[in-house]
């Protein structure tokens, strides 16, 4: 190992001991702190039926069951020592909950220990400092939009196993590419198409391999200019790629884990709240993914890495030879590509509203086979989701034929060792943080960091937006974006309710910019495996996120007040009814 790989590996276990530490300490010291006056006005405000029910049962248990059956002058000194401790009660099971959402995030944010462990740290706490019982801590665990992620990466992993990644990869930056600049936005055009579907990470391993047989043709092509030009295309064409992937994957409720975390904390704080369809997600934010990526093509070869106007004809050869090795389409590729578009196609219909009229095939199943039908089992499309979809598409993979192997036997388009490869990790994240979700809604702790952030002043609703943009953008930029993701979103649905606005205002513009940080290689994997191939300066990286970060901040806030409110006709300043 080099000296600085060792310098890096030495400062990686620095911090994990002190966010170790760090994040044990924390935990004890909000345990142990007196509780905020503000909070126990909060439980007071806020939980008053809940206060009373439980100053009733603290009578009972104390030997007053037959007074508290028969009713307590609420003026009463008795009753005011019961109502006075239920309230504290409450608060320090607000207090609690802070301090494990303290813990969690110190030790995600610093990988203290390997996140999935970390994500285990609810179920264990939550009963134990009594914010909820391990019953209520557990149901997260099992929420639809889990098992939404593990059937779309299982239909990912058989595109992959299958080699149609690759093709299709290929075939989009054959069309685009043409010049230098033209195979830059090819590349981004791919990997933000790839990643609409399977993970940016598996779109950015998919696409660095490309990529760098093209570098290196163009390194070796005459009349390519000299040095610098080859270094300012080289790292164009990998930031294009790492950010492409990011931004790609704001298009689709499944195409980054934040927006998959947002659907579950969105369901659980507010159980009936309507559900952002998969169209009405595309029609909010493919815009602004067909207008980002044109932004960042400018800013990369234009301003930070301008690359010229050489045209590498040796580009379009590796291209065209690369799919030559490929061959005609096989059987598992079609099969592989069908069940994809099928999926799409059902993800996207599924509901389709429009006025009093929904178009999509799940109610359209319902007006026909539902309980007015006479159909022995009534169909009702309020239990069907993109989750159903997914894993629908996920188990048909493991029943279609594909070829059959060299002993003869048949080879289905899916197998179990290849869904192995599942990241189960990021499942036990997102339960983790759906967890920690609950718990801040159990305890009324969201409530609370509402109030507080409602004492700030801020009143513009435009000015709040920008602000958590920026907020989340930067945060993440040295944090995990999906576990940052876990843990704000309750407290700015919290702030919403405090604030006498739309939680969307705040929780959807928070979301998509946990996808926009692009400024650092521990951002993002995107760029972790890009800075990782050599390509690409520390400084490079800096000058082009900082821009593109400011650029998102702008464009997401106009998406949300310009597409996002008339499509999902919301108006931000109202509470509205579902808001409870």
């Amino acid at each position: 190992m080099s000296g600085s790989a060792h310098g890096m590996e030495s400062g990686r276990s620095r911090v994990k001991r002190v966010g170790f530490w760090l994040g044990l300490i924390l935990f004890g010291a909000i345990l142990a702190m007196p509780t905020p006056a503000s909070m126990r006005q909060a439980v007071r405000d806020d939980f008053g039926d809940a206060v009373r029910q439980d100053a009733v049962r603290i009578l009972a248990r104390t030997g007053m069951s037959d007074a508290a059956e028969a009713g307590i002058d609420p003026e009463s000194e008795v009753y005011r020592r019961a109502e006075t401790r239920a309230v504290e009660f409450r608060a320090r099971a607000m207090l609690a909950a802070a301090a494990v959402t303290v813990l969690v995030a110190c030790w995600w944010i610093t990988v203290a220990l390997p996140i999935p462990v970390t994500s285990l740290l609810p179920l264990i706490l939550f009963p134990l400092v009594g914010v909820m019982p391990i019953r209520q801590a557990a149901t997260p665990y099992a929420n639809s939009n889990v098992f939404l992620f593990m059937g779309g990466f299982i239909i990912a992993l058989a595109i992959e196993r299958w080699g149609l990644h690759r093709r299709i990869a290929l075939h989009i930056v054959r069309v685009v590419g043409t010049s230098r600049a033209m195979i830059v936005l090819g590349f981004m055009v791919a990997s933000a198409f790839l990643s609409m579907w399977i993970s940016n990470t598996a779109a950015t391993l998919m696409m660095l391999p490309i990529g760098l047989a093209i570098v290196s043709a163009v390194r070796e092509f005459p009349g390519e200019g000299d040095g610098a030009d080859h270094s300012h295309f080289s790292a164009a064409l990998m930031l294009g790629i790492a950010y492409a992937a990011s931004v790609g994957g704001i298009a689709t409720p499944i195409g980054t884990p934040p927006n998959i975390s947002f659907r579950g904390q969105l369901a659980r704080l507010f159980p009936e709240a309507p559900e952002i369809s998969f169209a009405q997600w595309m029609m909010i934010f493919l815009p602004l993914v067909i207008v980002f990526l044109p932004v960042i093509w400018i800013v990369l070869v234009k301003l930070t890495c301008p690359v010229g106007r050489g045209g590498p004809g040796m580009a379009r050869d590796v291209v065209k030879e690369q799919l030559r090795n490929l061959g005609p389409m096989r059987r598992p590729e079609r099969r592989v590509l069908a069940v994809f578009v099928a999926t799409a196609l059902l993800w996207i219909t599924r509901t389709i509203p429009f006025g009093d009229v929904n178009y999509g095939w799940s109610p359209w199943l319902q007006r026909w086979l539902g309980d007015g039908a006479g159909f022995p089992f009534p169909f009702h499309a309020a239990f069907v989701n993109d989750a159903t979809v997914a894993l629908g598409m996920a188990v048909l993979l493991f029943t279609i034929p594909a070829r059959r192997n060299e002993s003869g036997e048949r080879e289905y388009l899916m197998d179990w060792p290849t869904a192995m490869r599942l990241p189960w990790g990021i499942l036990l994240l997102f339960g983790g943080g759906f967890s920690i979700a609950a718990g801040f809604s159990e305890s009324g702790l969201s409530l609370w960091c509402g109030r507080v952030f409602a004492g700030l002043g801020l009143e513009s609703p435009i000015v709040v937006v920008i602000g958590v943009c920026l907020l989340m953008t930067f945060m993440t930029e040295v944090t995990s974006n999906t576990a940052t993701t876990e843990v704000m979103l309750p407290i700015l649905a919290g702030v919403s309710y405090s604030m006498g606005v739309n939680p969307l205002l705040l929780m959807l513009p928070a979301t998509i910019s946990a996808s926009c940080a692009f400024m650092m290689p521990v951002a993002t994997p995107p760029n972790a495996i890009v800075f990782g191939s050599g390509h690409v300066e520390m400084g490079r990286m800096v000058k082009s996120g900082i821009i593109i970060n400011f650029i998102g901040v702008i464009l997401v806030t106009a998406t949300f007040y310009w597409i996002a409110v008339p499509v999902l006709g919301i108006d931000p300043a109202v509470v509205p009814a579902w808001v409870k």
